[in-house]
């Protein structure tokens, strides 16, 4: 039995206070714009696996929070018990890493519950503790962890990756045989760090530089996704799909205002664009009332890209909770393809050595079964240390990044566009 107590903090802390609390090891953090939450310590985990993870998980935080004794002062989306979560990509999944632990953490989706959760939500703030035991008194604010040290990593992001070449021929070849219409092909790229890096120092760029993106940081898996797959709070459920990039030049206005307009106005881009909205739409309307989705696609401006974009709004047609409205979607077409299974069995066989929890959800479920799981992109999984926790040797980095094709992918074009789908986490992980 799990034991929640929330109360007001007098002080709304600054993102770079936020960051701070965060353990510079083993980062549990979720933020966006004025709304974050940071985890501090872990009261529970759950691990899953296999083609029913999402059923098992979701089975197991309703029993949880059905017995949880919880005192809430707060009320707001992200207050009261919570879990973090991380999922793999596919049913079967064993990414690649370096060094030890990498492939078991990329492979295992998880919930974690901190011991104690500090969260800020448009002016409100609060704290959340969390035990096994009752719990006595109010413990006071923790001192957040001084800044260590930061070597990073140079990401080989530009270096010809001949298997990803061969990999989107191999694709545009099958959708030109009839076996499937889109194919989202992705690749890795793989470099260390020292064990003892802060890694709050690549979640402080990363949310700094795309505040308008979900930064999370679960289980060693780091990134800034600018794509909800679901968020189901204060009765509502919202997404959002992109599908579609251009990649940006904002140091000349003149050529950016043509990558938008190229964008905006390319048959095979909205093309692409379609099949997404529709997987979301197919996926999600059997669970909800009233589904509706912007008029047209728009271009989501982000420091790097332009992406196309549709918002979705709907109601809950029922007591489904977020991770069981997230499982329903995954993957959606803008992480896989059209149609799915066919896209998801090419997948496995483009790509041999797996996904791990890239393009899976991410992201976290209070005790009502409502929260917020976006698609893990733009994205590094982090290995565990060689030798343990408190080793001096290093971690695995890897990254990884994609792109839908479709008939006619050029694979040189689609390699480019990786290269800037990669740039929020290279540049995170530098020097």
């Amino acid at each position: 039995m799990l034991y929640a107590v929330t109360r007001p903090l007098s002080e709304v802390p600054s993102l770079e206070r936020l960051i701070a609390w965060a353990d510079p090891h083993h980062p549990l953090l979720w933020t966006r714009g004025d709304r974050g939450a940071v985890g501090i310590g872990e009261a529970l985990r759950l691990r899953f696996s296999g083609r029913d993870r999402f059923a098992r998980a979701a089975d197991a935080w309703r029993r949880i929070a059905a017995r949880a004794v919880i005192e809430d002062g707060v009320g707001l989306p992200g207050s009261g018990l919570i879990a973090f979560g991380t999922f793999a990509f596919a049913d079967a999944a064993a990414g690649p890493g370096v060094g030890p632990g990498a492939d078991d953490l990329a492979s295992e989706s998880v919930l974690i519950v901190p011991r104690m959760l500090i969260a800020r939500h448009r002016g409100v703030a609060w704290i959340t503790e969390i035990s096994s035991s009752p719990l006595q008194g109010e413990r006071p604010l923790p001192a957040p962890t001084g800044a260590g040290e930061w070597h990073g990593v140079h990401l080989p992001v530009e270096e010809a990756d001949e298997s990803y070449l061969s990999g989107v021929r191999e694709a545009v070849a099958r959708i030109e045989r009839g076996r499937a219409e889109k194919i989202v092909v992705a690749r890795h790229v793989r470099g260390a760090i020292p064990a003892d890096d802060d890694l709050r120092v690549p979640l402080r760029r990363l949310a700094e530089r795309y505040d308008d993106c979900w930064t999370y940081a679960v289980d060693g898996m780091i990134g800034a996704s600018p794509e909800t797959l679901v968020r189901h709070t204060d009765g509502a459920i919202s997404a959002r799909v992109l599908a579609g990039t251009r990649g940006r030049k904002p140091e000349d206005p003149a050529a950016d205002a043509r990558a938008r307009d190229e964008l905006l106005t390319s048959t095979k881009e909205q093309h692409e664009h379609a099949f997404a909205v529709q997987s979301v739409v197919t996926a999600l309307s059997p669970h909800v009332l009233s589904l509706h989705t912007s008029d047209e696609p728009f271009a989501l401006r982000l420091p790097n890209v332009w992406h196309l974009a549709t918002e979705l709004g709907a109601v809950p047609r029922g007591e489904g909770s977020s991770l069981e409205l997230a499982a329903a979607l995954h993957p959606t077409a803008a992480v896989a393809g059209t149609p799915t299974s066919q896209a998801v069995e090419a997948i496995a066989e483009i790509e041999p050595s797996g996904r791990g929890r890239y393009a899976g959800p991410v992201g976290w479920i209070d005790a009502d079964g409502e929260g917020e799981w976006v698609i893990a992109l733009r994205c590094a999984q982090l290995g565990e240390a060689e030798g343990g926790e408190h080793a001096s040797g290093v971690r695995s980095v890897t990254a990884y990044a994609g792109g839908g094709i479709v008939s006619g992918s050029d694979p040189a074009h689609e390699f480019g566009e990786t290269v800037s789908k990669f740039a929020p986490v290279a540049d995170a992980f530098a020097p």
